[in-house]
């Protein structure tokens, strides 16, 4: 009986931790859907609040994988020469899921070149330390 009653407590006590795991991925989820709403307004200052001081941004483009940035103020400045090169460079989010630590979506960019508009889809991986972006997996759109 009392091996039942530890066992019955145990489930009880570990019980919420399911409530909080899932609200961390759910705060994770929002927090890129944040990130890509800041990205849209050209809010790099936003963008910045969101991510780790030592944030990397990874290109993946078949067997190759090329560190973009290795800091806030290097993705800073690569958001502010990107901005400025594509004027028009929309994003959204499908098909978003996550684990405890990573988020994973496909990611639609829209743009306006002088042959109309354009669209392309990528694959993304947004890893987290605590509540902010650590690393992101950005996988090349596929020709």
């Amino acid at each position: 009986m009392l091996n039942r009653f530890r066992s019955v407590l145990f489930v009880l006590c570990l019980w919420p931790l399911a409530f909080v795991q899932a609200a961390d991925n759910s705060n994770h989820e929002q927090r890129v859907h944040d990130y890509i709403a800041a990205f849209n307004a050209r809010d790099v200052d936003a963008m910045m609040s969101m991510v780790t001081d030592d944030v990397q941004w990874l290109t993946v483009s078949g067997t190759t994988v090329v560190t973009e940035t290795n800091s806030k103020a290097q993705l800073r400045q690569g958001m502010a020469s990107y901005f400025n090169s594509c004027t028009t460079c929309k994003s959204s989010l499908e098909h978003v899921f996550s684990t405890e630590g990573r988020v994973s979506a496909l990611e639609v960019a829209r743009y306006e070149t002088a042959n109309g508009p354009q669209a392309q889809r990528s694959v993304s991986v947004y890893e987290f330390s605590g509540n902010l972006i650590k690393r992101v997996y950005y996988f090349a759109a596929e020709q």
